[in-house]
């Protein structure tokens, strides 16, 4: 699938969850851009599968929302878009707290408020906008495991005499020997 037809579907999306925020008497922003993109603590040990980012960060002062691309369920996708569209209606300063939490109750999202999940009404609500006008959502998942991890480090050389540092494999170093100083042509010997 192509990616201009993700994100119309993201763009259907943000479009059919502005109504269901306005029938909870919410407005979300004009500014707010969406997007599939690797949220900021995806690679640490929370599993961040969608962020807000405030309209502050923006130079041209729209809120940022970016979903992971692990997500492939229509209906949880849904789920994490009205969730940081919440922090978007609300304002990111607002964090999970009173108001995020009275507007993601308000439009069927459940507890706890750091990692919400869509409420019994909001899947119902979610599954007939898929099934009558979004459409499944048009893309797999990404396996963000599946990238095999670097095994080399390179180890700085650097040659006493005039600082002079250079990076090199263990491999070469062991097999070759140190590289010499450009401007010495001693060998650096101290490896790090």
């Amino acid at each position: 699938m192509s990616s201009e037809k993700r994100h119309a579907w993201l763009e259907a999306a943000t479009h059919a969850l502005r109504d269901r925020f306005a029938a909870a008497g919410f407005t979300v922003p004009d500014a707010v851009r969406v997007s599939i993109g690797i949220p900021k603590g995806s690679h640490g040990r929370t599993k961040t599968i969608g962020q807000c980012w405030g309209a502050e960060a923006s130079s041209d002062k729209h809120y940022e929302v970016f979903i992971s691309p692990e997500l492939s369920s229509s209906v949880r996708i849904l789920g994490v878009l009205a969730h940081e569209l919440a922090h978007a209606t609300v304002g990111t300063a607002a964090g999970h707290k009173g108001p995020f939490k009275r507007c993601a109750e308000a439009i069927g999202l459940a507890g706890p408020m750091t990692s919400t999940t869509e409420t019994a009404a909001f899947t119902t609500w979610a599954d007939v906008l898929v099934d009558a006008s979004l459409g499944p959502y048009p893309a797999g998942s990404l396996d963000l495991g599946s990238r095999k991890k670097q095994t080399t480090r390179l180890l700085k050389c650097e040659c006493e005499e005039c600082g002079y540092t250079v990076r090199i494999t263990r491999k070469w170093l062991e097999s070759v020997g140190a590289p010499l100083c450009p401007a010495d042509e001693i060998p650096m010997c101290t490896a790090s």
